[in-house]
């Protein structure tokens, strides 16, 4: 119904809910819309006077929901999203918050549980769910809107990915942090060729040390 709206951002505001709302002022309307926090830091750091919004509307017992997204390719992936069963609006936007767009594809077209059940309230099964509707789906859209994604092989083993997380964890180290250490140490051939845990828990840590 409506593609995108173009106009001036007025203000975002936290609701009751947490749910981040953007206020955009369009021809001297306001239109109030539910964003990702990710797409709000980004207009705080932007500035800009004019910004343009893909929407998406949502009519839930007769009240009319509108959906706000930074690129037309991250309105699509939620609506792919909300297409899998149990999986609503609110679920959608944490995953996309969460990974954002290039993490959370690569995730679902590899079939990656692990990363998927880093968004609170997707556990496990919903994981496997979101992947296994979603995987042949994405990796043809994927091609179709130009996200080139890392090969398949460029990441440790599921079992070294699991030691690792589970240790830093433990340790204090947030999602966030081991995801950046695994995706710099699997830069290494050397390191994908290593099915040895401890060492890949050694050198994350180390890795995450320099960085602090």
């Amino acid at each position: 119904m409506i593609f995108y709206l173009k106009g001036h951002p007025i203000e975002t505001i936290k609701n009751t809910h947490n749910r981040i709302l953007l206020i955009l002022e369009v021809n001297q309307v306001g239109y109030e819309m539910q964003i990702t926090s990710r797409f709000a830091r980004q207009l705080s750091q932007n500035h800009q006077k004019t910004i343009q919004v893909f929407t998406h509307l949502q009519i839930r017992e007769d009240h009319p929901i509108l959906y706000g997204f930074s690129t037309a390719a991250e309105r699509e992936l939620f609506r792919q999203l909300i297409s899998v069963s149990g999986i609503g609006a609110q679920l959608a936007i944490a995953l996309i918050d969460t990974l954002g767009l290039e993490e959370l594809v690569q995730a679902i077209v590899n079939g990656n549980i692990r990363v998927l059940s880093q968004t609170p309230g997707v556990g496990q099964k919903t994981a496997e769910r979101i992947a296994l509707e979603l995987k042949t789906k994405l990796s043809q859209w994927r091609k179709l809107v130009g996200i080139t994604l890392p090969s398949t092989a460029a990441i440790p083993s599921l079992d070294v990915l699991e030691d690792v997380e589970m240790t830093l964890l433990a340790l204090g180290y947030t999602n966030e942090e081991i995801n950046q250490a695994i995706s710099t140490l699997s830069q290494d051939n050397q390191m994908l060729k290593n099915t040895n845990g401890e060492e890949w828990i050694r050198e994350a840590i180390t890795w995450l040390s320099q960085g602090t």
